[in-house]
């Protein structure tokens, strides 16, 4: 059974997939629950030309689904600051491959008791927990 552990402010998986293998599983598992990529950033090769500094693998996805994105802009146009959910994709100490993405609820948490921004929240945290869930399965 997949174990989507929540941190302070993400959902998060462990997998034994390669680190390329898993971000295609990620793209593919969003993809099926409504969600594209509209954003990547290699922080590895960002922090390389910038800095000149080698850091472990670590990719950074901007991932939006349009019908929640509508809801959430039509509840409340500010909201557009916490979009899009951002879902990272690393490589831990041990070797395995972490797929993170940002917790909904806690996001929309900040902008305080909007009840309709509250719905999409839960809908689109139950569709990032099944797309990291299988992701998880995948590895």
């Amino acid at each position: 059974m997949p174990n989507v552990r929540e941190t302070a402010y993400g959902l998060q998986v462990s997998t034994n997939l390669p680190f390329d293998t898993a971000i295609e599983q990620t793209t593919a598992a969003l993809k099926t629950e409504g969600f594209g990529i509209i954003t990547t950033i290699d922080m590895t090769a960002t922090l390389k030309a910038k800095l000149g500094k080698d850091i472990r693998k670590y990719t950074i996805l901007g991932a939006c689904n349009p019908v929640l994105a509508d809801r959430a802009l039509e509840a409340e146009l500010d909201v557009g600051l916490l979009l899009p959910c951002n879902v990272v994709v690393y490589e831990d100490d041990a070797g395995r491959t972490v797929v993170s993405a940002m917790a909904p609820v806690a996001a929309l948490g900040v902008v305080g008791g909007n009840p309709a921004l509250a719905g999409v929240a839960q809908e689109a945290d139950a569709k990032l927990r099944r797309a990291l869930a299988a992701v998880e399965a995948a590895g």
